[in-house]
């Protein structure tokens, strides 16, 4: 069945803007330990992030993280994420798992045809017809040959059942869906946004980036006033390969403040 994306922020540095403000005051004036967090109103947090952006003095929002549940995402998108180095992430494991109906992401170019989504849908269908048929063939053996070798029959059942799907698994499509908890500081979000809400980025993960930006604006909207594809706040940096569409890009961001 098909999957439905959902992003959730599940948590987060508590007053993150403040404790970023903080490490700047400790750079930029002469506050001690003590008395690092005295009159960080909103109105001198909101101060000490715009001279941070505006100085590109980054360092200090790394103190702050943002932990992401998110779902209805395919595999395509999870190899895609994973090369954002600092993060930390944990998957939903098909090693474990068995999937006994699994979901599927469809492009929005085959959702639009009727004639081509018949056709994914057909073989998603089949797909998992062929991972039921392997896990039991796969059971069958495994179980036979531990129950050869002294194991307890329940015991046995067990592990045969998790060596089938282990192998059983490679069946599955990168339209497959998956699920996946992750991590990321403030300074590897901005990275994030810039490369993956550019209309260029791959329109699964843009959609996804999307409404994490969405998520950490309700929670340190200063921090991430000006977050989202370079173009917003400078020219396209993709030269001959650019979108074209740099002011409906800056518009739709600007939008979101």
């Amino acid at each position: 069945m098909e999957a439905k994306l959902k992003v959730k922020l599940i948590a987060y540095t508590p007053d993150p803007e403040k404790i970023v403000a903080s490490a700047a005051k400790l750079c930029y004036s002469k506050a001690g330990v003590d008395n690092i967090m005295e009159n960080l109103t909103d109105e001198n947090t909101s101060k000490f992030l715009n001279m941070l952006m505006s100085l590109g003095h980054e360092s200090p929002i790394e103190h702050v993280s943002f932990t992401f549940a998110v779902e209805g995402v395919s595999r395509t998108l999870s190899h895609q994420l994973v090369r954002h180095r600092i993060a930390s992430y944990s998957q939903q494991s098909q090693r474990y798992v068995k999937l006994e109906q699994f979901e599927y992401i469809i492009p929005p170019s085959i959702e639009v045809i009727p004639e081509a989504k018949k056709l994914f849908i057909k073989t998603m269908e089949q797909q998992q017809k062929a991972y039921n048929e392997l896990s039991l063939m796969l059971k069958e053996k495994h179980l036979r040959r531990l129950v050869e070798e002294g194991y307890d029959e329940g015991k046995a059942e067990k592990m045969a059942e998790k060596m089938a799907i282990e192998d059983a698994r490679y069946v599955f499509p990168n339209a497959c869906e998956t699920k996946i908890v992750f991590t990321m500081n403030a300074r590897s979000l901005l990275n994030f946004f810039s490369h993956r809400c550019c209309n260029r980025a791959q329109w699964e993960i843009r959609r996804m980036a999307d409404e994490m930006l969405k998520e950490v604006k309700k929670v340190a909207p200063n921090l991430f006033k000006h977050a989202g594809p370079s173009c917003i706040s400078g020219p396209c940096p993709e030269g001959s390969m650019t979108c074209g569409k740099i002011i409906e890009v800056r518009e739709k961001y600007n939008g979101m403040r």
